[in-house]
């Protein structure tokens, strides 16, 4: 299948889907459509035992372009379309184990999407970050779920609350992040774990790894339908848009809280 924000490939029994808006591959209802076709394309092919989630560009996903579209994430790329966060549940709901190769920044959506797969392979360099709040914006992406599972409440409260990026090494620390290797060796080390992964016998790891997650997706979806309630009415606020302003040029915002 032709996509037009991300690459596919396979090399024995490991694919690699690649995001492929470089230099810091914003997302967009269709990338994530596209993302998740991908992932269920290979659930349905018998070959494909694991798949890495990797990138081109300089990083991992800088989540959605709220400096130069605002209304990113909004009901307004098609008609009858989805939020993108909506749309993102499909990527909770895919069978296959997922390696992620996060070699730069996962921020925002960004670090959602980065989180959304069972391992991460990271480096030094990588920058994670929920940043939501240095928008004036509420976490979405299913953060307010999956972020929690790894770290524990307390920290995820902290990279919430502060919106601080946490580079890689802090992140494997944290469990934000599994492997930690030097930046030009990220993709190689993500396959090499896929490939370890798709060395073990494959319905026995589907069947575990069905009840490792069991629910998983579903508590996804009923985060991000919070996530949403209170991402719709921050839109509206004089700090969202001082925030979009603030990140936009690199400075602290100025808060009114209104």
């Amino acid at each position: 299948m032709a996509y037009q924000n991300i690459a596919c490939s396979t090399d024995g029994n490991v694919a690699t889907i690649e995001l492929a808006k470089p230099p810091h591959n914003f997302f967009s209802n269709l990338m994530i459509n596209e993302i998740a076709d991908a992932l269920e394309g290979y659930d349905r092919d018998p070959n494909v035992r694991s798949i890495v989630l990797a990138a081109q560009g300089q990083s991992f996903c800088a989540g959605a372009d709220f400096a130069n579209r605002p209304s990113t994430g909004a009901t307004t790329e098609a008609p009858g379309a989805k939020h993108l966060y909506k749309e993102a549940e499909r990527l909770f709901r895919t069978k296959k184990p997922i390696v992620a190769a996060v070699h730069g920044a996962a921020i925002g959506g960004g670090l959602g999407l980065a989180l959304m797969p069972d391992f991460r392979v990271t480096c030094k360099e990588a920058r994670f970050s929920a940043n939501f709040t240095r928008l004036g914006f509420h976490p979405g992406f299913a953060l307010t779920y999956t972020l929690p599972r790894l770290v524990g409440e307390q920290q995820a409260s902290l990279l919430f609350y502060t919106g601080r990026r946490v580079p890689g090494d802090e992140a494997v620390r944290i469990g934000l992040a599994d492997v930690l290797v030097s930046q030009n060796e990220v993709r190689q080390a993500a396959q090499a774990l896929a490939l370890e992964i798709a060395q073990s016998a494959p319905l026995a790891v589907l069947s575990t790894r069905e009840t490792m997650r069991r629910g998983h997706a579903d508590a996804a979806a009923k985060a991000t339908e919070r996530e949403l309630v209170e991402q719709d009415w921050l839109r509206k606020t004089d700090d969202f848009k001082e925030g979009v302003k603030s990140v936009a040029e690199r400075r602290l915002g100025n808060w009114q809280g209104r």
